[in-house]
């Protein structure tokens, strides 16, 4: 259906809400900004895997990027700038993955817009920046900013988030996190460690516990051989919670061997691990066992977790809630931001940094 025959919706009230009960809903018009390799990819699942919404417009700094991407987009089109995509008539929600400094402006003007937003991560570069955004949406008066931290979609990590709030794990006592890539790019740092790696396992916390983290500890053990100069690889990171649970984040981006991500939770009535390549493995479950190959990085890896991930965001714009159940919102990107600074102070502190979070709106 084209932006001629439907005239676009009110925002917040969802593309869906006008229609008769036997017509078919129209597609979700989505504009996306910027496609490099991560917006590249999320045009393709929009274009060929997931259901109820369409690539309308899009943008890229590099307008011969955006030409070749859109050619993959039936009916898409493309303009110069990311203003342009936000302010498109035919664009009832806006999704991002241009680099990170731009973030804060581009999810600032769809809120000023009124258009839902799915935001790669970071949600800005900095705790400051990502409260304005935080502050924004509070002032707008309407829940509409999703950020991107895609393993909340994780079947196993869903299997681990019922059975936390189930009770079937107790009392969370450790939160053991390992987060391996076989290799990284050039000029990859301790402080990339921190925003690039961590980050995913700092919402993590979030998404599991739901409760803040108060302290952030850097270990460096023996660094491999294989390690870039001016990288500590491998990295730990200890985490304290509110409530005194201890989370251990274990860093090695030079295996040369693929891309795994595993999650255990040590609870007072059990353990359960996540990332084995078979959804959720517990200590009461007899027999469980896993073998097999390792994906050379993280999109085959969480291929699925993208696309469940979008399709619940398509859902949620379609039905006016805007943001779905579990998703990341503004609120836990400003955490994340918060945490990753406190982390990266770490990196060069004797002991343990304090976490500042300041407080959330009502």
């Amino acid at each position: 259906m084209t932006a001629e025959q439907t005239a676009p919706p009110q925002p917040g009230s969802g593309p869906v809400a006008s229609q008769s009960a036997s017509a078919a809903p129209p597609d979700v018009r989505i504009g996306v900004i910027g496609v490099g390799r991560m917006g590249a990819d999320h045009v393709d699942r929009l274009s060929r895997r997931i259901k109820g919404a369409r690539v309308s417009v899009l943008s890229d700094y590099l307008r011969e990027t955006a030409e070749k991407v859109s050619a993959t987009a039936p009916g898409s089109r493309v303009v110069d700038t990311w203003q342009e995509v936000i302010a498109a008539a035919d664009v009832d929600a806006v999704l991002i993955a241009s680099p990170g400094q731009f973030h804060r402006e581009q999810v600032l003007a769809c809120l000023e817009a009124g258009k839902p937003v799915l935001c790669e991560k970071p949600l800005a570069m900095n705790p400051s920046d990502a409260y304005d955004v935080v502050r924004a949406e509070h002032e707008a008066g309407r829940a509409l900013v999703s950020l991107g931290f895609m393993r909340r979609f994780d079947a196993g990590y869903g299997q681990l988030k019922d059975a936390l709030e189930a009770g079937e794990l107790g009392t969370p006592l450790l939160l053991n996190c390992k987060h391996r890539n076989a290799s990284v790019l050039p000029g990859f740092t301790d402080t990339h460690m921190v925003y690039d790696s961590a980050v995913h396992e700092i919402d993590a916390i979030s998404f599991f516990l739901d409760e803040p983290v108060v302290s952030v500890q850097t270990v460096m053990p023996r660094s491999t051989e294989k390690a870039p100069e001016g990288l500590h690889d491998p990295l730990l990171f200890l985490f304290r919670t509110a409530s005194g649970t201890v989370v251990t984040d274990e860093l090695w981006v030079s295996t040369d061997a693929g891309y795994e991500v595993r999650t255990e939770l040590v609870g007072s009535k059990g353990a359960a691990t996540v990332g084995q390549e078979a959804g959720m493995v517990t200590t009461q479950q007899a027999g469980s066992r896993w073998g097999g190959a390792v994906p050379l990085d993280f999109r085959p890896r969480f291929l699925a977790a993208y696309d469940a991930e979008v399709q619940a965001w398509v859902a949620a714009v379609a039905d006016g809630s805007n943001i779905a159940p579990r998703s990341a919102t503004a609120w836990d990107g400003y955490v994340a931001a918060a945490v990753c600074e406190a982390a990266e102070q770490s990196l060069a502190a004797d002991g343990a940094v304090a976490v500042t979070l300041r407080d959330r709106p009502a």
